[in-house]
């Protein structure tokens, strides 16, 4: 288990990366993708986390956030516990998953070698946080959230998908609770 990425500062905004074990493309489904949208709803009404943007990829997620409570470490700690939780529960019932067999093998194989958790394991340990301490770092990984999924094809304009924020930072509705990022 490596260290070397760490929220040094607990109460500062950071764009953070989590990423799917093997880099298995599980969220393009979308029971899977929601369940990440309830635990982020969650965490920011009950955990104190502030979400300033979003995208959920077909095999990892991006957010910029912060913790209210200086917790973020916890706070992001406890959303990929509950949501491997989640996904493997969902995975071990769903019937018409036609990856089943293949997702639960791959999540039980990394489960085994994993020092934290010999059952399964869904999300991969690191977040890869990188703090906001600039303007132009802030706007970089912004942009970079929401350009990701046109750059991977699945939409042709960053407002049209529906699992980022960047409806909401073109005035549209967010889906999920978000502060705007100054």
């Amino acid at each position: 288990m490596s260290t070397n990425y760490r929220i040094t500062d607990q109460s500062r905004p950071h764009f953070l990366t989590l990423t799917l074990v093997e880099w298995v493309d599980l969220f393009t489904r979308e029971k899977y993708k929601e369940i990440i949208m309830d635990s982020l709803r969650f965490c920011i009404e009950e955990k104190g986390l502030v979400l300033y943007a979003y995208v959920i990829m077909s095999n990892h997620v991006h957010l910029i956030v912060r913790s209210k409570n200086e917790e973020l470490s916890s706070t992001i700690r406890d959303l990929k516990r509950y949501t491997s939780k989640m996904i493997f529960e969902q995975l071990s019932k769903d019937s018409n998953e036609s990856r089943k067999n293949w997702l639960l093998w791959i999540f039980k194989s990394q489960g085994a070698k994993s020092n934290s958790n010999r059952n399964f394991k869904v999300w991969q340990h690191e977040n890869h946080p990188v703090i906001l301490d600039s303007n132009s770092i802030q706007d970089q990984k912004l942009n970079y959230i929401h350009l990701n999924p046109v750059r991977a094809g699945i939409c042709r304009s960053p407002e049209d998908y529906v699992y980022s924020s960047a409806d909401a930072y073109a005035g549209g509705t967010p889906t999920i609770p978000i502060e705007f990022i100054q």
